[in-house]
């Protein structure tokens, strides 16, 4: 969490995993001068009670404006249903920690190879799908990374990762999308 000293400039908070933690220095330096960033990675997943305490410690740290968040790739032991179950509580507590920020949710990226049991693009897109009717109906809107990395395979890194193209792609359309929720913005 830089800049906590500063003022004068909206605060942003990416939460996410190591998706969000390699496109976050790109995003931070695209609203370099517009807002202050801070970031959380964790591999901890919807439906884990850690989760819940570490938002709730750290989010309450700062007066944060936007709040861009993904929580996806993790935990493949729990089932779709479960995802669907703990998904109100994980915007409970972002809400409660961070009452006055405005939220986007983030869909999950494909990966490159299914992994079973573990990650594969057709569990992904249930969870995108399932966390699409909960924020839509909670008017939170959606940054569908999904969409925007599905025509990239040849831009992983690894199974699940994006080289250096990928992240650009991330980092451009993850701060267009917190740059129309910045104030002044035209929306």
């Amino acid at each position: 969490m830089p800049d906590t000293n500063s003022t004068g400039l909206p605060r942003v908070l990416l939460i996410g995993d190591s998706i969000t933690r390699s496109y976050y220095p790109a995003v931070e330096a695209k609203l370099k001068g517009r807002a202050f960033c801070a970031r959380i990675a964790t591999s901890k997943a919807v439906g884990d009670p850690a989760l819940l305490r570490q938002l709730a410690t750290f989010i309450p740290e700062e007066n944060f404006d936007i709040i861009h968040f993904n929580i996806g790739m993790h935990g493949w032991d729990y089932s779709e249903a479960d995802y669907q179950k703990y998904l109100p509580e994980l915007l409970r507590v972002i809400r409660k920690s961070a009452p006055n920020a405005k939220l986007i949710w983030a869909s999950t990226t494909p990966v490159r190879v299914d992994r079973d049991p573990g990650a594969t693009n057709a569990r992904i897109t249930a969870r995108n799908q399932i966390a699409q009717r909960f924020f839509t109906a909670q008017h939170v809107p959606i940054d569908d990374l999904w969409t925007a990395m599905q025509p990239y395979p040849q831009f992983h890194s690894d199974d699940v990762h994006f080289n250096k193209d990928g992240v650009a792609i991330l980092a451009a359309q993850v701060a267009a999308e917190i740059e129309k929720l910045l104030p002044g913005a035209a929306n």
